[in-house]
């Protein structure tokens, strides 16, 4: 059996066949860093350490997978940041927001535990069972839980995502970016954000709405009476 002869794409013969071919591409790369571009410069001045948190009521964290159960690294990290805002006054109060789309995978009651291990009361944690993605965890936190002010805690390769994605859902937000090795993992989180920035851009555009919303949760207001 022969097998098709590909035909290789043929460069342009002349030269202003090649230069209008290396304009298209260098637009094309242009318009690709647009995204990334745009959550760089929108989230300026919205970034710092857990020292330079300011004190703020609500603290989000959003998950980052789990192994065998427990907080990947990742997650850890995010929520030992979580942990030294409490114990340091600046918080009062922790919504983690995670996937919980299958029964034997559960992020949130995860983040929850370790957070209590760590020196959280349980009544100061508040859990989203629907945070499928960045977006979605933005608009539950405003419209199901009535957050309008928070500290968000991420990896530094996300929070910018973060930060811009609640802001344009109507929270006003401060981003900690936790440090992490410099592995495969974080290799991979920050290629993946340049494709990410693309989407956040559109979400900011379009609104969509949550893939589950449901009905408004007290969660966040008697975690912080709870706190007097």
């Amino acid at each position: 059996m022969r097998l098709p002869k590909v035909r290789r794409p043929r460069l342009p013969r002349t030269r202003a066949g090649r230069r209008r071919l290396v304009q298209a591409v260098m637009a094309g790369c242009v318009l690709a860093l647009l995204p990334s571009t745009w959550l760089y410069v929108s989230t300026e001045g919205r970034l710092g350490t857990t020292a330079e948190a300011p004190r703020t009521d609500v603290a989000v964290v959003f998950g980052a997978g789990l192994w065998d159960g427990e907080p990947s690294p990742y997650l850890a990290h995010r929520l030992d940041a979580a942990a030294t805002l409490y114990r340091h006054g600046r918080i009062k109060a922790v919504l983690v927001t995670g996937d919980n789309s299958r029964e034997d995978y559960d992020e949130p009651d995860a983040m929850r535990a370790y957070l209590t291990r760590h020196g959280v009361p349980d009544t100061r944690i508040v859990s989203d069972y629907a945070g499928f993605d960045t977006w979605d965890s933005c608009v539950r936190a405003r419209k199901i839980f009535g957050v309008d002010r928070a500290v968000l805690i991420s990896q530094d390769f996300h929070i910018r995502r973060a930060v811009a994605l609640c802001e344009a859902a109507g929270i006003s937000s401060y981003g900690v970016g936790v440090s992490a090795t410099h592995d495969v993992t974080w290799y991979y989180g920050g290629t993946r954000e340049v494709l990410a920035a693309s989407k956040a851009a559109l979400d900011v555009v379009f609104r969509p709405n949550p893939r589950f919303l449901g009905p408004k949760e007290p969660g966040v207001t008697n975690a912080l009476a709870s706190a007097h």
